[in-house]
């Protein structure tokens, strides 16, 4: 029988994936005024490869709980800037507000793509 975690497929995955890097450019665009703060960012593209490439931890009994996708803090990256400011911040506002748009549509996306699996799936148990 398959599980539910395998209908939702890598959605889920990624919506965690786009909440937390989404964080992490709140943060960014918060502290774009803070002397010698450095810009951070999650690689998105390799998180979620890596995780497709792995797939998500089994468990090997029923006791066992499962383990979504949780980055840690050291699979943060710090961001490269273009033209570092004179009081070492790296923030370049443009960019993180760009690419916080950008995480914000993708989000979006795969919360769709859950929300139709998920209709999908209520269709079945109601037998509609």
């Amino acid at each position: 029988m398959q599980g539910i975690n395998d209908h939702l497929g890598i959605h889920a995955s990624a919506l965690e994936l786009r909440s937390r890097r989404t964080d992490i450019l709140a943060s960014n665009i918060a502290n774009a005024a803070t002397p010698h703060f450095k810009a951070r960012d999650l690689d998105f593209a390799a998180e979620i490869r890596k995780h497709m490439n792995d797939g998500p931890l089994t468990t090997t009994a029923s006791n066992h709980l499962s383990a979504a996708v949780n980055p840690r803090p050291d699979r943060i990256s710090y961001r490269v800037p273009t033209t570092p400011a004179k009081d070492g911040n790296t923030v370049e506002l443009s960019v993180e507000q760009m690419q916080f748009s950008e995480n914000v549509m993708r989000y979006q996306t795969s919360l769709n793509f859950l929300n139709r699996k998920i209709t999908g799936l209520l269709s079945a148990i109601k037998e509609e």
